[in-house]
């Protein structure tokens, strides 16, 4: 199902329109899931496998769950990208895990504990192939936000 999805979800996701819009719908389509299903359903993990981020905001302190996009990795962890649908901000749960890198996700209904890492470098740009590779898009995000977006390395801890 989700090879059929895929390309109809990169071509829609590409759109200016969707670029304007889906900021505004699919988080909430995606936490709502998320709560009904106690975390087994993520809408957007039909076309490219999601998880759903808690930090502790940078600000508040107060837990944040953020539905994302991720990479899953070899050694149980993950890549997750700030691109924030292409807009020119930083999403805010990349600030909140650079105060305080300790979180937890939430994938396929498994809750794990997290430190997160800012990647940089060399090991920044073959996470970026790899993420490419998986979402095409994100190479409109950074032309369309003009910023190089954030890239975390979620290790369980």
């Amino acid at each position: 199902m989700m090879q059929v999805l895929k390309p109809f979800a990169q071509w829609m996701a590409s759109t200016d329109w969707f670029l304007k819009v889906g900021p505004r719908f699919v988080p909430q389509l995606d936490r709502a899931l998320y709560r009904l299903t106690r975390g087994k359903v993520i809408s957007s993990d039909r076309v490219v496998p999601s998880l759903v981020l808690t930090t502790t905001g940078a600000k508040t302190g107060r837990l944040r769950e953020s539905p994302l996009a991720c990479r899953p990795e070899p050694d149980g962890g993950f890549l997750v990208v700030g691109s924030n649908f292409g807009r020119e901000n930083h999403p805010a749960w990349t600030g909140n895990l650079m105060k305080k890198p300790e979180a937890a996700v939430t994938y396929k209904g498994r809750q794990i504990p997290v430190t997160a890492r800012l990647l940089t470098g060399e090991e920044r740009e073959a996470a970026w192939r790899e993420l490419v590779e998986q979402w095409p898009l994100y190479d409109r995000y950074v032309e369309k936000s003009g910023r190089e977006l954030r890239v975390f390395r979620l290790t369980p801890r």
